[in-house]
């Protein structure tokens, strides 16, 4: 039977501990998987919930943060090679920048038969100075130079790693997108819809648009309130913005709302423009209720909450970046590139204008989705990726 050791940054609320719960739950049983991470950090949510629920027991380890701290790191890097030592798993596999560079490391240096790392994102563009981007990317060359497989989660993100920042080849990446479970998105909305709009109390005239994620600037929020600013000026259709998350620009945001002379709320009434919810973890029901989803990110991987929203029959309105081309389905949404601001108002107003028009188009589409980022998809073509590299 092989052992696997799966390794995540954190098990904060996001699509990755969804789509590592799902592979270390679901694949075929001649499997043995041990699942490990980091804590949530100041600001997010935990996640333990996730795998907890599908009878799954975590490993924790503590010093596995985000932010680069060395002694930290350190302690994480010696604490997963007690973990590989003990364990002797067959495949050590990575998900997301942290993990996967402290992960592969250890598994390198106690010779793990296979090594792969999944990129569900990268640092190579937006978060860090030039400087500090070549020394990420030199570290990469060097641990995907020592890993058996590399997966791309999407073709753009393939062509991104491979041909512009240049961290692997081609030949040893392999694209396979996210995987989950996402029945829930299409149970019970009506329900699941007068539930969300009664907590924050939303007319059913009035349009919910909604944005979903980390408060962080890579995220670019301030664009998200500017085009409601915009929507406001330029129609009269009633609006809510919904802002599900939570993070460090949160107080920035507000004091943005107020500078514009906007009015903000935490859901404590019906006479704000914006709500901030925090993080919710029955997405579900907040996707049931919101009628209209952005994304404004300058970054992205393949971002979960587009998928989620796609399968909810929800149109979205996002910046290109990252896999979002990928994963975004014709009928479903409006792209813009990052630094065209006006045109994402204006795709926004296009959106809330011909509202009914294109919520049809997007219901439509929904089923296909579903099936294209189904969790037995995602088992499967791991299980294939894992049988080869086994056999070398």
């Amino acid at each position: 039977m092989p052992k696997i050791l799966r390794i995540i940054n954190r098990f904060n609320l996001g699509g990755i501990t969804y789509n590592v719960s799902y592979l270390s739950k679901y694949l075929p049983a001649n499997y043995e998987t041990l699942l490990v991470g980091g804590p949530q950090e100041e600001g997010e949510e935990s996640s333990l919930y996730i795998p907890q629920s599908l009878g799954l027991k975590p490993k924790i380890i503590l010093e596995l943060r985000r932010s680069i701290n060395p002694l930290q790191d350190y302690k994480a890097y010696k604490k997963i090679k007690r973990i590989i030592s003990e364990f002797k798993p067959d495949i050590v596999h990575t998900h997301a920048s942290k993990a996967g560079a402290i992960g592969r490391l250890a598994a390198i240096h106690c010779n793990v038969p296979v090594i792969v790392h999944t990129f569900h994102g990268h640092v190579f563009q937006g978060y860090f100075s030039p400087i500090k981007t070549s020394v990420f990317k030199l570290i990469e060359k060097y641990l995907s130079k020592k890993s058996s497989a590399i997966i791309a989660i999407s073709q753009i993100q393939k062509s991104e790693l491979t041909k512009v920042h240049k961290v692997c080849s081609e030949n040893q990446t392999t694209i396979i997108p996210l995987g989950f479970d996402l029945n829930r998105f299409t149970e019970n909305q009506l329900e699941k819809r007068l539930v969300f709009r009664n907590t924050y109390f939303i007319a059913e005239n009035e349009l919910a648009i909604g944005i979903i994620g980390r408060l962080a600037p890579i995220k670019n929020h301030f664009l998200f309130i500017d085009a409601i600013e915009f929507i406001l000026k330029n129609t009269t259709q009633k609006i809510k913005a919904i802002i599900i998350g939570d993070g460090e620009t949160k107080q920035s945001l507000i004091n943005y709302i107020k500078h514009r002379q906007l009015t903000y709320s935490f859901g404590e009434n019906n006479k704000a423009t914006f709500i901030f919810t925090s993080w919710i973890k029955e997405v579900d029901i907040a996707l049931a209720g919101i009628d209209l989803v952005c994304l404004t990110s300058k970054n992205e991987g393949t971002p979960v909450s587009l998928i989620e929203a796609q399968a909810a029959g929800k149109f979205i309105i996002t910046t290109n970046v990252g896999g979002i081309k990928d994963v975004l389905n014709p009928n479903c949404g409006l792209l813009s590139e990052v630094e065209d601001e006006t045109n994402f108002k204006t795709n926004l107003l296009n959106a809330v204008v011909n509202y009914k028009t294109v919520t049809a188009n997007s219901a439509s589409a929904k089923n296909e989705v579903i099936e294209k980022f189904s969790y037995q998809r995602l088992c499967s073509n791991i299980d294939k990726l894992y049988t080869k590299l086994l056999k070398n």
